[in-house]
């Protein structure tokens, strides 16, 4: 499998992770990551594997929408990092949430399987204002 193919293989796992995600589908969910998967949320909290998992479990979280964007991946040898956008709009403890996620996904090949490893997602924002005015 050329370099090409192995990207696309990767976005066309990632897009069934993130259709994974909205209908909280725990079991490919819980076979997708890895034992040691790290999740860093907006906020910056951090949920481990059975953390990620509660989530859905628990009924805590429940997307509504959640669309993976702008995907572009990263290959190194056996680890793949797609970055991309998610737009959601969900229910996270009983509050709507509405948001646009600049996303990392760390993906690696163990036994010719791919797992996602680590996500990390972060809030869209605007510049500093310093950023969008010209200095005198």
């Amino acid at each position: 499998m050329n370099r090409q193919q192995m990207e696309q293989e990767i976005i066309r796992l990632a897009d069934t992770w993130t259709a994974a995600e909205l209908r909280g589908d725990i079991t490919f969910i819980e076979k997708t990551l890895t034992d040691d998967f790290v999740g860093i949320g907006p906020l910056g909290f951090l949920l481990n594997k059975q953390q990620w998992l509660e989530r859905h479990r628990s009924g805590e979280l429940k997307y509504e929408t959640l669309d993976l964007d702008d995907a572009q991946v990263h290959m190194y040898s056996r680890v793949a990092i797609l970055t991309g956008s998610y737009v959601q709009t969900s229910i996270a403890r009983g509050h709507g949430v509405k948001a646009q996620l600049r996303t990392t996904l760390v993906f690696v090949q163990q036994q010719e399987t791919w797992q996602l490893a680590s996500l990390h997602y972060c809030s869209i924002g605007q510049p500093p204002t310093f950023t969008q005015s010209p200095q005198p």
